[in-house]
């Protein structure tokens, strides 16, 4: 079967430079490059300090993801841990081994791969009705929201996974420190749109008012907002704990492969991949692709190469203890609201990972358990909302019905799964509702709704 992948080695000295090639600044693309560490930071660490995750493994093998999707895809297509299985990882008990933790990310991997592999992912894609992801993708991108509130308000042990105490308001990880983040990223970034652009259609009909507007708009638009604030934060880890340096270790821990007894896959995939595997499918697949459409209409990703891209990285670098990863809707939403468009940014990234991975190892988990958690909280609302706000373009009622009711049983449930059943099924059950009978048994019935209504309910083909 076709996988989409044969297509660019046609043409091996164009399809990669066309991936690179910048869509807006270079200062944009470096700072929407760090736009999914409030989620990636906050997971790797805790599975870091919990289940004993090889730091440097992890790095150097999202690296290479990194660079590989941004040379494959074109965009900034996110790396991003899988959440459900870091979830049980560190908040069930016993806790999750390193070689279970890999176990549950390869079957997972498995199942995607075996689902674009054969083309029934590309099916769900086509025929999952289009209310019902943008409730999957609103609950996820409130469930961010709600989570970066918790870091910004309260000190946080991901340790145990808790919010502790309300955080100070001074100190170099008090609240006027992520309030003033919060406030310096909307004074730069606005609401998110590319409204800095103003001026591109018809530079001779703006006054001189909207021309001083939209000079000032690209002033601040050209600034590597999310960028400066990860430095500064990266600044105030060595403040708030000098003997971070003391304790550096150069070089990245020995690459080998993990021992894995039937136990470990027994229990990886019981615990671990059943929640996943579902969360994977909406979230990191089906999710990501209309997402994509949304952000790039001129580049629309195929379900099959991104279910395919999920299931080869693991099946790669789980053996070696790498940590399970996906394509996220959050982690794209939120790399594009700070400003990547290419994808040369996740490359930037992938570059930026590999050399910490090699240099520092695993003594750079010390930096990270330093790194202000209130700064981490704003740049995952940013992710949140921009995720959440893909649902805007609900038009109807009904519409918008299915997808509310999708995503407060998403988050009320804690599962996307349920909400996702939910939603199917009350989508199902109003366009039965809609079609005119003749009578109540099983004879010819004719839709009220058109073709084309009904079309535009289902997400496009890939």
């Amino acid at each position: 079967m076709n996988l989409s992948f044969a297509t660019p080695l046609r043409h091996p000295n164009r399809w990669w430079r066309r991936h690179l090639r910048l869509r807006t600044t270079l200062s944009s693309e470096l700072s929407g490059a760090v736009g999914d560490l409030g989620t990636f930071i906050p997971i790797v660490l805790t599975l870091t300090l919990v289940s004993h995750l090889d730091l440097s493994t992890t790095l150097i093998f999202t690296s290479l993801y990194n660079i590989s999707t941004g040379l494959l895809f074109g965009v900034p297509m996110p790396v991003q841990p899988m959440k459900s299985i870091a979830a049980v990882a560190v908040s069930e008990l016993p806790h999750l081994t390193t070689a279970q933790i890999a176990t549950a990310g390869a079957t997972t991997a498995a199942t995607l791969l075996i689902l674009g592999a054969t083309g029934l992912m590309s099916f769900f894609y086509r025929f999952i009705p289009l209310p019902v992801v943008r409730g999957v993708q609103l609950s996820q991108g409130l469930s961010f929201a709600f989570s970066a509130i918790k870091y910004i308000r309260y000190d946080q042990d991901f340790v145990s996974s808790k919010s502790t105490t309300p955080r100070s308001w001074l100190g170099l990880d008090g609240l006027i420190l992520a309030i003033s983040a919060l406030l310096f990223l909307v004074l730069t970034t606005g609401s998110g749109g590319d409204n800095h652009t103003i001026d591109e259609n018809d530079n001779n009909s703006l006054t001189g008012s909207q021309r001083r507007v939209s000079k000032r708009l690209r002033f601040l638009s050209a600034i590597p907002s999310a960028l400066i604030v990860f430095f500064v934060g990266l600044v105030l880890c060595f403040i708030r704990d000098p003997s971070i340096i003391n304790d550096f270790k150069f070089g990245p821990s020995r690459i080998q492969l993990l021992k894995i007894t039937w136990e470990d896959w027994k229990t990886g995939f019981l615990r671990g991949a059943i929640p996943q595997i579902p969360l994977s499918i909406l979230n990191s697949v089906i999710a990501v692709c209309k997402l994509s459409i949304d952000l790039f209409p001129d580049n629309e990703l195929s379900a099959t190469k991104v279910s395919v891209s999920v299931g080869i990285m693991n099946l790669v670098g789980c053996w070696f203890g790498a940590m399970p990863v996906c394509h996220g809707a959050g982690g794209l939403a939120g790399q594009y609201r700070f400003g990547s468009r290419s994808g040369a940014s996740v490359v930037f990234l992938g570059i930026g990972k590999l050399v910490i991975g090699l240099v520092f190892g695993n003594s750079f988990v010390r930096i990270l358990n330093q790194f202000p958690i209130g700064i981490l909280g704003v740049l995952l609302l940013f992710a949140g909302i921009e995720l959440a706000m893909a649902s805007k373009d609900m038009n109807t009622k009904e519409q918008s019905f299915v997808m509310l009711v999708c995503a407060a049983v998403s988050l009320t449930g804690s599962s996307a799964a349920l909400g996702f059943g939910c939603g199917i099924l009350l989508h199902l059950l109003l366009k039965l509702r809609s079609m005119d009978c003749s009578c109540f048994g099983f004879s010819r019935c004719s839709s009220k709704s058109s073709a084309s209504d009904v079309e535009s309910t289902l997400i496009p083909s890939d």
